[in-house]
């Protein structure tokens, strides 16, 4: 455990500091959003308590991403991309409080929060350094076929590295050639594969890991070995998880901690309990004579 609570600026404190004739910066009109201002209040949420993997589930608009928001830069947690925040985020984490353990304070350097958007950013990096790969290919073919049948000599040492491609592409076959100067293509897999091989690489051994809805571009199949990744993960390789999510895949994992942001006040709940779980078990019943 590297997180035991995480509290939230009270309500009090909220509508004292969201009042003009206390902040004066409140008279402004300049300002679209108090993010992540008026958010919890209504909910009655307070302060979460986590277990080794805690689940937070909600809506679209619910508040998961910005607690996993919030938790990160009061943590000061790295972090692969930027999100959306106002000129009152800072003072709103500046309220927010944590506790940890002591002997695992500060939060250790591994720690990392991973969202969709870093996901992404690597399937497009993947697909866009195997392009480079591809055109350069092409480009050293080209060159070998120029340099196998070129007459050539050497008149000054500036022409030893131009000889040393001519002798290559005379004794060598193309393949050969192109193998020698260019890296081999990332392995190429799906989306949803490439997206599970992310996890599995950047997730390591003892550190806490926000995750923000990592069953995006995951099969069924992938949700559920991603499921197993995190449980062994939490269990053997002494790692904490919060976690954004919908999948019941996920949502389904023995021993974790629920925190439903639908309901109001946020309370703990079952999986089975969960109003979209509840939505995929009416859909399959409904169903049932055709499987």
């Amino acid at each position: 455990m590297y997180l035991e609570s995480f509290s939230l600026p009270s309500p009090a404190w909220e509508e004292n500091y969201l009042a003009p004739d206390v902040n004066p910066e409140m008279k402004r009109t300049c300002y679209t959003s108090y993010y992540p201002f008026r958010i919890f209040p209504e909910k009655q949420l307070t302060e979460l308590h986590f277990a080794p993997v805690t689940f937070l589930y909600g809506g679209n608009g619910s508040g998961k991403t910005t607690l996993l928001n919030l938790i990160a830069e009061r943590l000061r947690i790295k972090r692969g991309t930027y999100f959306n925040r106002s000129s009152f985020f800072a003072d709103y984490v500046a309220q927010c409080g944590y506790v940890a353990p002591r002997f695992l304070t500060p939060i250790a350097d591994a720690s990392r929060m991973i969202t969709s958007d870093d996901v992404f950013d690597y399937l497009l990096d993947t697909r866009c350094l195997n392009e480079q790969v591809d055109l350069r290919r092409e480009d050293l073919l080209a060159e070998y076929t120029e340099e196998k049948y070129a007459t050539f000599r050497m008149t000054s040492l500036e022409d030893y590295e131009k000889l040393k491609r001519n002798n290559e592409a005379k004794r060598w076959t193309g393949s050969k050639y192109v193998k020698k100067h260019v890296m081999p293509n990332v392995r190429a897999q799906s989306n949803g594969e490439s997206a599970f091989r992310f996890f599995t690489e950047h997730i390591k051994e003892h550190a806490l890991y926000l995750l923000d809805e990592p069953e995006n571009s995951l099969a069924a199949d992938l949700q559920l070995q991603l499921s197993q990744f995190i449980a062994d993960t939490a269990r053997f390789y002494h790692c904490q998880f919060i976690i954004a999510t919908h999948s019941p895949f996920l949502l389904a994992m023995e021993h974790c901690r629920i925190y439903d942001l639908d309901t109001i006040p946020v309370t703990v709940k079952p999986w089975t309990a969960l109003k979209h779980v509840r939505t995929y078990f009416e859909f399959f019943e409904q169903h049932r004579e055709e499987f």
